[in-house]
Protein backbone atom coordinates (compact mmCIF):
# COMPACT_ATOMS: atom_id res chain seq x y z
CA UNK A 1 0.00 0.00 0.00
CA UNK A 2 2.80 2.08 0.80
CA UNK A 3 4.64 1.47 -2.63
CA UNK A 4 1.14 2.49 -4.46
CA UNK A 5 1.21 5.70 -2.58
CA UNK A 6 4.69 6.69 -2.75
CA UNK A 7 4.08 6.45 -6.75
CA UNK A 8 0.57 8.45 -6.57
CA UNK A 9 2.62 11.16 -4.67
CA UNK A 10 5.66 11.00 -7.70
CA UNK A 11 3.35 11.14 -10.36
CA UNK A 12 1.66 13.86 -8.58
CA UNK A 13 5.25 15.99 -8.39
CA UNK A 14 6.16 15.03 -11.44
CA UNK A 15 2.77 16.33 -13.43
CA UNK A 16 2.95 19.37 -11.22
CA UNK A 17 7.00 19.80 -12.65
CA UNK A 18 6.29 19.02 -16.25
CA UNK A 19 3.15 21.21 -16.10
CA UNK A 20 5.48 24.52 -14.85
CA UNK A 21 7.96 24.42 -18.02
CA UNK A 22 7.42 27.30 -20.50
CA UNK A 23 5.19 25.80 -23.50
CA UNK A 24 7.17 25.81 -26.52
CA UNK A 25 7.60 29.35 -28.78
CA UNK A 26 4.54 28.71 -31.06
CA UNK A 27 6.09 28.93 -34.65
CA UNK A 28 4.57 31.87 -36.71
CA UNK A 29 3.88 28.85 -39.67
CA UNK A 30 0.29 28.20 -38.10
CA UNK A 31 -0.79 31.93 -37.78
CA UNK A 32 -0.05 32.68 -41.41
CA UNK A 33 -2.31 29.66 -41.71
CA UNK A 34 -4.96 30.35 -40.12
CA UNK A 35 -5.08 34.30 -41.72
CA UNK A 36 -5.30 32.77 -45.40
CA UNK A 37 -8.13 30.63 -44.10
CA UNK A 38 -9.93 33.66 -42.22
CA UNK A 39 -8.88 35.38 -45.58
CA UNK A 40 -10.12 32.43 -47.87
CA UNK A 41 -13.49 32.45 -45.99
CA UNK A 42 -13.93 36.31 -46.12
CA UNK A 43 -13.50 35.72 -49.99
CA UNK A 44 -15.82 32.57 -50.52
CA UNK A 45 -18.89 34.84 -48.02
CA UNK A 46 -18.15 37.95 -50.47
CA UNK A 47 -18.60 35.08 -53.72
CA UNK A 48 -21.59 33.93 -52.20
CA UNK A 49 -23.46 37.11 -51.42
CA UNK A 50 -22.42 38.51 -55.12
CA UNK A 51 -23.97 35.29 -56.33
CA UNK A 52 -26.48 35.78 -54.02
CA UNK A 53 -27.42 39.48 -54.98
CA UNK A 54 -26.94 38.54 -58.91
CA UNK A 55 -29.56 35.99 -58.46
CA UNK A 56 -31.74 38.40 -56.56
CA UNK A 57 -31.42 40.86 -59.52
CA UNK A 58 -32.35 38.23 -61.88
CA UNK A 59 -35.30 37.19 -60.41
CA UNK A 60 -36.58 40.80 -60.08
CA UNK A 61 -36.08 41.49 -63.80
CA UNK A 62 -37.78 38.09 -64.72
CA UNK A 63 -40.53 39.44 -62.56
CA UNK A 64 -40.43 42.86 -64.25
CA UNK A 65 -40.49 41.18 -67.72
CA UNK A 66 -43.54 39.09 -66.34
CA UNK A 67 -45.65 41.78 -65.24
CA UNK A 68 -44.58 43.64 -68.63
CA UNK A 69 -46.16 41.04 -70.56
CA UNK A 70 -48.87 40.52 -68.46
CA UNK A 71 -49.67 43.85 -68.77
CA UNK A 72 -49.38 44.08 -72.92
CA UNK A 73 -51.54 40.98 -72.54
CA UNK A 74 -54.16 42.83 -70.69
CA UNK A 75 -53.68 45.58 -73.25
CA UNK A 76 -54.56 43.18 -76.01
CA UNK A 77 -57.57 41.73 -74.32
CA UNK A 78 -58.96 45.17 -73.91
CA UNK A 79 -58.87 46.06 -77.49
CA UNK A 80 -60.34 42.87 -78.48
CA UNK A 81 -63.29 43.49 -76.09
CA UNK A 82 -63.86 47.10 -77.29
CA UNK A 83 -63.35 45.92 -80.86
CA UNK A 84 -66.25 42.98 -80.21
CA UNK A 85 -68.33 46.25 -78.14
CA UNK A 86 -68.28 48.00 -80.78
CA UNK A 87 -69.51 45.02 -83.22
CA UNK A 88 -72.33 44.43 -81.10
CA UNK A 89 -73.30 47.92 -80.39
CA UNK A 90 -73.23 48.39 -84.75
CA UNK A 91 -75.08 45.02 -85.13
CA UNK A 92 -77.72 46.37 -82.36
CA UNK A 93 -78.06 49.64 -83.54
CA UNK A 94 -78.34 48.29 -87.38
CA UNK A 95 -81.00 45.93 -86.11
CA UNK A 96 -82.77 48.91 -84.36
CA UNK A 97 -82.85 50.75 -87.25
CA UNK A 98 -84.77 48.45 -89.30
CA UNK A 99 -87.21 47.77 -86.72
CA UNK A 100 -87.77 51.15 -86.61
CA UNK A 101 -88.28 51.30 -90.20
CA UNK A 102 -90.56 48.31 -90.65
CA UNK A 103 -92.12 49.70 -88.18
CA UNK A 104 -92.34 52.98 -90.29
CA UNK A 105 -93.32 51.48 -93.10
CA UNK A 106 -95.88 49.21 -91.53
CA UNK A 107 -97.57 52.34 -89.56
CA UNK A 108 -97.84 54.81 -92.89
CA UNK A 109 -101.14 53.93 -94.16
CA UNK A 110 -101.50 52.95 -97.89
CA UNK A 111 -102.54 56.04 -99.47
CA UNK A 112 -106.62 56.22 -99.98
CA UNK A 113 -107.04 55.93 -103.70
CA UNK A 114 -109.07 58.79 -104.74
Amino acid sequence: MTKTIATLIAGLFATAAFAQTPAPAASPVPAAKAEAKVVKAEAKETKEVVKADAKEAKTVASANADVASAKADAKVEKAKAHEKSAKSKAKAHAKAAKEVKAAETAAVPAAPAK
